[in-house]
């Protein structure tokens, strides 16, 4: 099969099932001596249980592709529960990554023994259908004859936002971007409003003024010009977890994220680091129609505060929040306080909506 002949959309489904107490007890020499009536007390109370604590769905994941002219783009959802192709139920929050690693190495990592990692399963948990996507280059999407750059990405998000929308029957996502997929996000925010309900922009930089990541990063821009791609090896994805400051993060998500990358090469796209380097500003925040969140690590070397500031300041929309993470670094999502921007996050999107502009109720006429 050509690749023109492939199907816009294919997926599988996963879930993980938990044997229940009950099949264990069962399974047990020891409590099987014991007697009939230590099931029964135990089924009570497990009844009990789950009459106070109803148990969570497991949660169901799927693959799409979108098509972005021969491009073709890689998707990843969770939900709790399967979803009917057309219709869900629950907000949807659509994930964007940054320069240097794809989609589920950086949104859904699993680090063994160190505590939840994925953010996707705990959006999940907290309500959302959870969606991401490999940028043109990255992971599992194709490459092309581009740098992936900013504007590519936008053009990456509006090809992915219809398959959003015919999956969920929804026309509008909140939109979270990191790093440069926090530049990706804001600009596709600019491009296609009416598509993004809540927007959240972390570890992002606007003009790039005073910015000591960027600063050294401009001294291979001829590199960036010259080349689509640049080295990303071991070390490189150590360094985003050190270069700001060491002790933020636990060493082994770095080795974690690693070990899921790398077996995509050990290269990435110049395209936004290009961008970084020599094309600021890239987003124009008086042209964003979204509530935004702007979420900053401490000690986030991409930007400085007045830079981020500044921007915030520019923004026309009044439900806006800034907030930076104490003991945070540029990678926000896989820090040790990694559990404060779940919880910054989850009080943005779920902000109720302002009763004051309600159209009022129709009078009676007398």
């Amino acid at each position: 099969m050509n690749a023109s002949d492939e199907p816009l959309l294919t997926s599988f489904a996963t879930a993980e099932v938990t044997p229940s107490r009950r099949s264990f007890l069962l399974s047990s020499p020891a409590i099987l001596a014991s007697g009939l009536a230590i099931l029964e007390e135990s089924s009570l109370h497990s009844a009990r249980a789950s009459a106070q604590q109803p148990s969570q769905p497991a949660i169901w994941s799927r693959e799409y592709w979108a098509r972005r002219g021969d491009i073709k783009l890689y998707l990843f959802r969770k939900n709790a529960g399967s979803a009917s192709s057309g219709h869900s139920t629950r907000p949807i929050l659509f994930l964007c990554h940054g320069s240097s690693v794809s989609s589920r190495p950086t949104f859904d990592l699993t680090v063994p023994g160190h505590g939840e990692y994925s953010l996707m399963d705990k959006f999940v948990e907290f309500g959302f259908d959870v969606w991401t996507m490999d940028f043109e280059g990255y992971g599992r999407s194709s490459p092309s004859a581009g740098n992936s750059n900013v504007a590519d990405g936008v053009e990456d998000l509006k090809a992915a936002s219809l398959v959003v929308e015919l999956e969920t029957g929804q026309r509008s996502f909140h939109l979270y971007g990191e790093s440069g997929g926090a530049l990706r996000a804001g600009a596709f925010a600019v491009a296609q409003p009416a598509s993004v309900r809540r927007l959240v922009l972390a570890a992002f930089t606007w003009t790039g003024k005073g910015s000591s990541t960027l600063t050294k990063r401009a001294e291979s821009l001829d590199s960036y010009r010259t080349h689509n791609l640049r080295p990303r090896d071991r070390d490189a994805i150590r360094s985003i977890f050190t270069r700001d400051k060491p002790g933020t993060s636990d060493p082994a998500v770095a080795e974690a994220m690693a070990d899921a990358e790398l077996k995509f090469g050990d290269s990435a796209p110049t395209g936004t680091y290009l961008d970084m380097s020599a094309n600021l500003p890239l987003v124009d925040p008086t042209k964003l129609r979204a509530p935004v969140l702007i979420v900053r690590g401490e000690y986030d070397g991409i930007a400085t505060e007045e830079d981020l500031l500044n921007f915030f300041r520019s923004l026309p929309v009044p439900d806006r929040e800034f907030i930076i993470l104490p003991g945070a670094a540029h990678s926000v999502a896989l820090g040790t306080n990694r559990s404060q921007l779940w919880h910054t996050m989850r009080a943005f999107l779920d902000m109720p909506p302002r009763l004051d502009q309600r159209p009022a109720p129709p009078t009676s006429g007398l």
